[in-house]
């Protein structure tokens, strides 16, 4: 079956993982903007794009905003109860579900999806489950290569360089 929807964590995985705190109090956190690239390109050849994080920050929302993620829950401590919620939103099957975790709070998810992804840097209980593990560690690449990794699996890769040869695509960087 063929994956419609890409969902994400985010410490770990959008992230190193690290949680920084600014003298202020204010928390800070590092994108990758190849990541930002590979989730353009996911919109640009049709998949959907999701985050469900356990944590609730504002540069979270401000980091899905810019890159059209369309699908964000945060706060969210059971991640399968808000899978099953994406499921209804978009009408489609886990099995069409691409999930990229890194950690023990991933597990569950993970298990009910039909492609679980991780990053090299992943837990090895999380890479025990995962169909695809990346070569690129959270926050360094690792989602821009799974989206690659789906685009090809879906013979969709060719094509999505081609429109960025043309210069076809849509932004959203």
């Amino acid at each position: 079956m063929a994956i419609r929807c890409l969902v994400l964590d985010v410490d770990g995985v959008l992230t190193k993982g690290e949680i920084i705190y600014t003298s202020t109090g204010e928390e800070i956190k590092a994108f990758h903007a190849k990541d930002g690239l590979g989730l353009t390109l996911a919109h640009t050849m049709g998949l959907y794009t999701a985050i469900i994080t356990g944590r609730t920050s504002p540069m979270v929302e401000r980091r899905a905003k810019e890159l059209k993620i369309s699908h964000l829950q945060m706060g969210s401590h059971n991640k399968s109860e808000g899978l099953q919620e994406l499921l209804k939103v978009l009408s489609i099957t886990a099995d069409e579900v691409a999930y990229i975790g890194d950690d023990l709070n991933d597990l569950g998810i993970m298990s009910k999806v039909g492609l679980p992804i991780t990053p090299q840097d992943g837990t090895k209980e999380v890479k025990d489950i995962a169909h695809y593990i990346c070569q690129a560690k959270g926050g360094e690449g690792a989602v821009r290569e799974a989206v690659e990794y789906i685009l090809k699996q879906e013979g969709l890769w060719e094509e999505a360089v081609r429109k960025y040869k043309d210069e076809s695509y849509h932004t959203g960087q």
